[in-house]
């Protein structure tokens, strides 16, 4: 009994002593240069991903706002051959769908395939307003996991350097640190290719829903035109 209450707190010793504790700035500080450095990028590129990102969600949903009423006054006008009114009425409007309606008005007596034409010429620019950087984001998403790897082999290459030219008396504590430092390069391009991978599709399916609103109201404006007198 008494050996056993001697040994407990040597035990017990010896189990805080195995537990490390381990902070993501050691693991960046301990990785080295190379390791700061591509952490340094990695983090300028999320902080890229989440300014585009929430810089177009913005803009995609203030693009996606108009006025359901919008369509039956411009017929309103139209019907009513007040042409100068509706055009008054897409100025006041900021969004893609009164913009192309408005392209569309002022070709107005004219074939109705030069009304489509230059309805989807002004449809293009629009899209690409929507999709302005956007692109930037699929970059980053293939890029991040890259460089985070790059990072890891550089720490891998730097711990088997050190190996070898100790003359195999390297410490394996020391080696196993450098490893596992060396991967958290790997973890952070990670993180940040997922970041802006969800980014990206998410800003791609919102963007894809203006323009179906887009091509819908240009479909109803052209019927509208279309229309017997």
């Amino acid at each position: 009994m008494n050996l056993f209450q001697e040994a407990t707190p040597e035990v017990a010793e010896e189990v805080l002593s195995e537990e490390k504790t381990i902070s993501v700035i050691d693991l960046i500080v301990n990785g080295g240069t190379a390791s700061i450095i591509i952490i340094a990028i990695l983090f300028v590129m999320l902080s890229i991903a989440l300014y585009i990102y929430f810089e177009r969600n913005f803009a995609i949903k203030a693009a996606s706002k108009i006025d359901k009423n919008f369509m039956n006054q411009i017929k309103d006008h139209i019907s009513n051959g007040k042409i100068e009114a509706a055009k008054i009425l897409c100025a006041q409007t900021d969004s893609p769908v009164a913009r192309l309606t408005e392209k569309g008005i002022s070709r107005i007596g004219k074939p109705l395939e030069d009304i489509n034409k230059a309805i989807e010429n002004a449809g293009t620019l629009e899209v690409y307003k929507l999709e302005k950087n956007v692109s930037i984001l699929a970059t980053i998403a293939g890029a991040g996991p890259m460089i985070g790897f790059l990072g890891t082999v550089i720490g891998m290459i730097i711990a088997f350097h050190q190996m070898a030219t100790s003359g195999g008396q390297a410490e394996m504590g020391l080696l196993a640190g450098g490893i596992y430092t060396a991967m958290t390069t790997t973890v952070a391009g990670l993180i940040v290719g997922i970041i802006a991978y969800i980014g990206y599709n998410h800003l791609v399916v919102r963007t894809d829903k203006v323009v179906h609103q887009m091509e819908a109201n240009a479909v109803e404006f052209l019927d509208l035109l279309d229309e017997p007198a």
